[in-house]
């Protein structure tokens, strides 16, 4: 594919308090903002020669700024995935670096004003300005490259550390991306120290214009924390490494890499640092792990913005109120979440008033914590806590567009909250279940009206997982499912159309990638043994862990309904059975609790940790199979989407099917590739 050029565009601007004009370079690839700049070597060459022509003018200041909303994404992602050997991308390392380095060395003042987002090489270019300007409305700031395999490969890894000190450059750089790749927030990147000045979207350029002039004509002080190069450079590296093979067992290379580079970062932004980083960028640039970082990216920015079988969206209704049946702490969470997004009252019913209270107070605490921690202003948070509110009775659902349920997870519970339900609401009212693992069509199947009532599967904790499994119940129509997806959107979340199967996707293979661990254990695999025996893919959590982040109650029910459905393949593990019933926990200090282990009834025939690997992978790739031949999804990308976003599968594996056709496993147990 031919590179996008992010034009370089140089114009003289006067400045109020500056005898000479300043030298604005703005970044522009002519297309809008949701075609954001990037760099590849036609954008170097631009910005490279508008330098020049900037430096030529003799003006009072350099500034580099980008197009509406938008500063810079970074290298050109598609460009990169072309390049075939490592002297291309020692090509591009070089480029990259001898052009920002002209921002670092010059003798004319330069200055980044940062009006939007700015990821990767945009906010290195940034970071090589000797002063920053941020708008409060920047969407994106990061160094995400890790994520995907790399490393910042034009100056991050020594650069930033060396203008915030190494604790919270470790964390852009190496902690942020590994964490679903955190983005930071324009306060939190002005705080770090990352921008020196923090404006209003409104007038940002002309605010940064006149900062500037300040900064050059002596009338602003940029003040800057000291570096601390102290032993204690060397002892937060330490510790982020042993914390890294803690977590992913050298499973992640480019962590590794960036680690050892912001050691080297230490003494200062050296000749010897950037050819270190240029040589770590074209080492990690030919590994498998670099294109299974690239695919899954491509995953979420681009097949989760449009998700497959998604109905035209001019079918979708308006939503003017919500009503949450329930006020347990899932529920609580939906009317938080509904409320914040969609701003439109919404209401949560229960069985008595304490209930109710107990769920509209969690709601108005929460509220109260993100003002408390400077994440919301109060005026806001008042307007939130006057959008929700409760009630005993549920005739309050009469004007609701929208009514989703939260109540226990059993099939005629259910049944009945939508029969009692169906005499109140309009007959077009949507009528949405939260459940993880029950049938939508059984859901539905005694009412008037069933092409109303939709799935809604939501993760836990509801506010930061991004996947929304939305489930299409046999009778469910076009404009339920359309609306369906436009509150999807409204709520941020990535939407996935799965088919009403047992569990779905993602708890449907979590349950059988748990079983075989369980069924290891029950065979007389000793716990830790089969807790670990994943270890060597770098999986965010070890199996135990993410019991206990579950709950061994949720985990059993799940794995009973998937044994009903599918009992050749779903086991009901005794033992799992008994730690749900004892209400222990499974995991104390971060360690296996020995008092589970001592429940344990066990067989004689223990596994190694590679056996139960080989199992479980196996059992993946033949459940993955199964749910592409019955159509739980459009295609295997859809049950990497699922996978990455509801469960944390790692950016570097790839997608799930991609690694098991990479590791062999899929063509061993189903005879065929998933791709």
């Amino acid at each position: 594919m031919s590179e996008i050029v992010t034009h370089a565009k140089l114009r003289l601007v006067a400045v109020p308090g500056l005898d000479r004009p300043a030298a604005l370079i703005t970044l522009d690839n002519g297309l809008d903002h949701t075609k954001p700049n990037t760099f590849g070597p036609g954008g170097l060459t631009s910005l490279s020669q508008a330098i020049d022509e900037a430096h030529a003018a003799q003006p009072s200041f350099i500034a580099v700024t980008g197009k509406p909303y938008i500063f810079c994404v970074g290298a050109d992602l598609t460009g990169f995935s072309a390049m075939t050997s490592r002297e291309q991308v020692v090509q591009i390392g070089r480029l990259g670096h001898a052009t920002f380095a002209k921002l670092r060395e010059s003798s004319v003042p330069t200055f980044a004003f940062v009006n939007g987002a700015a990821m990767g090489g945009g906010l290195e270019v940034a970071l090589h300005c000797h002063y920053r300007t941020l708008s409060t409305g920047a969407a994106a700031l990061a160094l995400p490259e890790v994520s995907l395999g790399l490393i910042p490969g034009w100056g991050g890894s020594q650069v930033l550390p060396n203008l915030i000190g190494i604790v919270p450059a470790a964390q852009v750089v190496v902690q942020n991306p590994l964490m679903m790749n955190k983005m930071l927030k324009p306060k939190q990147a002005f705080e770090m120290g990352v921008a020196d000045a923090l404006l209003e979207p409104a007038d940002f350029l002309e605010r940064s214009l006149e900062w500037a002039a300040g900064v050059v004509n002596g009338t602003v002080t940029v003040n800057r924390a000291e570096v601390d190069r102290s032993e204690m450079w060397d002892a937060v590296v330490g510790f982020a490494r042993g914390e890294l093979d803690k977590r992913l067992h050298g499973a992640v290379p480019a962590a590794s890499k960036a680690l050892d580079l912001l050691l080297l970062a230490k003494n200062g932004v050296t000749a010897e640092g950037i050819e270190t980083e240029i040589q770590a960028l074209a080492d990690l640039a030919v590994t498998p792990e670099l294109r299974s970082g690239l695919y899954a990216f491509d995953l979420v920015q681009r097949r989760a913005k449009r998700p497959a079988g998604a109905p035209d969206k001019s079918l979708a209704r308006k939503i003017t109120k919500v009503g949450v049946v329930g006020a347990g702490l899932m529920a609580s969470q939906l009317a938080l979440l509904f409320a914040k997004r969609l701003e439109v009252p919404v209401v949560l019913t229960d069985l008595d008033q304490a209930r109710v209270d107990k769920g509209v107070g969690y709601v108005h605490a929460e509220i109260d914590k993100a003002v408390s921690k400077g994440r919301m202003s109060v005026g806001t948070a008042a307007k939130l806590r006057g959008l929700v509110s409760g009630s005993v009775d549920k005739t309050v659902f009469a004007d609701a567009d929208l009514v989703i349920e939260a109540v226990f997870e059993e099939l005629s519970v259910k049944k009945a909250v939508w029969a009692e339900l169906e005499q109140i609401v309009k007959p077009e009212t949507v009528l949405a279940t939260n459940t993880s693992s029950l049938s939508v069509t059984a859901m539905a199947a005694d009412l008037a009206h069933p092409e109303r009532v939709v799935g809604f599967h939501f993760f836990n904790p509801v506010a930061m997982m991004p996947l929304l499994e939305i489930v299409r119940g046999e009778a469910t129509d076009d404009a339920t499912l359309a609306t369906a997806f436009a509150v999807g959107r409204q709520l941020k979340k990535s939407c996935v159309l799965v088919k009403d199967a047992p569990a779905f996707v993602v708890n449907r293979i979590l349950t059988r990638f748990l079983g075989e661990i369980w069924n290891a254990v029950d065979a007389g695999t000793p716990l830790k043994t089969a807790d670990r025996a994943l270890d060597p893919l770098g999986l965010p959590m070890r199996p135990m862990a993410l019991l206990a982040l579950v709950g061994p109650a949720v985990a059993a029910h799940v794995g009973g309904t998937l044994h009903e459905a599918f009992p050749d393949r779903f086991s009901a593990s005794p033992n799992l059975v008994a730690i749900a019933k004892s209400g222990l926990p499974l995991l104390v200090d971060e360690r296996l609790n020995p008092e589970v282990e001592a429940l344990l009834v066990q067989g004689d025939a223990p596994l190694t940790g590679e056996q139960v690997r080989e199992k479980a992978l196996a059992a993946l790739a033949q459940e993955i199979r199964l749910m592409l031949d019955e159509g739980v999804v459009a295609e295997a990308a859809d049950i990497d989407l699922c996978m990455i976003l509801g469960a944390g599968w790692p950016f570097h594996l790839g997608g799930i099917t991609p690694y098991l056709d990479r590791a062999g496993v899929s063509e061993a147990v189903t005879g065929r590739r998933f791709a």
